[in-house]
């Protein structure tokens, strides 16, 4: 599930001559022994769209398994009530197949945002294990005929249910990865502003973005605050993408019915007047922010 990038909605079209085994191509049920047992659970048995979910993936291999030769992604298909694909979390494992031991357990979490797609209700999760050539070991558990095995629910609730943010000033317009349209983002200016209704009590704040250090010259600091009080600093002195939860106390909100919550960003930087961009955008950017969501708690 994506959740923070992870996430990569795509049609999913194998044809039956590709498949290993494929039940309802009129081929023969599979018989090889599985490699392992796959396991998924959530810390949230339900999520509304665009919330932040701990995933927990888990691989029980199997006593007398022969050694797996290479290195297999892990597949992960969301599929709505009528088994359509919505979204995919598909990763490499924690620790790579070719390493796994008979009797070993491989677990591991990843933390994600489930992606805004237009469904409310169940969703099925369905794992395997996949080679670059598309290949699929087999696994134990109920299997859709192409090695994709169910592991779980969990049910979407409508992002309604989410503390609605307003991004005020200092924003620039939503972009969207060519390659990926699940992958969104929008670039701050020097400053700006997301404004929520008053939770009056504590919450935490999430904050998924990157920045440009690399370009600017130096580490890139992001100062939070709400009126004249600091909340949190976060220094990015790389470009990797960074997922911090900020503590947000109730007594920070004042008695106001809305919070306006600021985005101090030193240095930003206009790629059109800075070399190493080799860029002719003209606009001021700070700070890139993939996500931004407040949980009360």
């Amino acid at each position: 599930m994506s959740l923070v990038r992870s996430s990569r909605p795509f049609a999913v079209a194998l044809a039956c001559a590709s498949l290993v085994v494929a039940t309802g191509c009129g081929k023969k049920a599979d018989t090889e022994p599985p490699v392992a047992t796959p396991g998924f659970s959530v810390n949230k048995t339900r999520a509304a769209l665009g919330s932040p979910v701990v995933i927990t993936y888990r691989f029980q291999v199997a006593p007398n398994a022969p050694a797996i030769g290479g290195n297999y992604r892990v597949m992960v298909h969301v599929l709505d009530n009528e088994d359509v694909l919505m979204w995919t979390d598909d990763h490499d494992p924690s620790i790579p197949t070719s390493q796994w031991k008979p009797g070993q357990t491989i677990e591991y979490t990843r933390e994600l945002f489930v992606p805004i797609y237009p469904y409310t209700g169940t969703a099925s999760v369905r794992m395997g294990l996949y080679a670059d050539d598309g290949r699929r070991l087999p696994l134990a558990g109920e299997n859709d005929g192409q090695r994709g095995y169910t592991v779980g629910t969990i049910d979407l609730l409508p992002q309604s249910e989410n503390v609605f943010l307003v991004y005020k000033d200092g924003w620039n317009p939503e972009e969207v990865a060519q390659n990926n349209p699940a992958v969104t983002w929008q670039w701050t200016k020097k400053a700006a502003t997301i404004s929520f209704k008053n939770p009056r009590r504590d919450a935490t704040f999430y904050l998924h973005a990157d920045a440009r250090p690399d370009l600017v010259g130096s580490p890139v600091q992001v100062t939070l605050r709400i009126g004249e009080t600091v909340v949190e600093t976060v220094t990015f002195d790389s470009a990797a993408e960074v997922l911090r939860k900020i503590p947000l106390a109730n007594a920070q909100f004042g008695s106001g019915d809305n919070v306006d919550l600021v985005l101090d960003v030193t240095p930003s930087f206009v790629p059109a007047k800075t070399p190493a961009a080799n860029s002719s955008d003209p606009r001021e950017l700070g700070l890139r922010v993939f996500h931004a969501f407040v949980e009360p708690k």
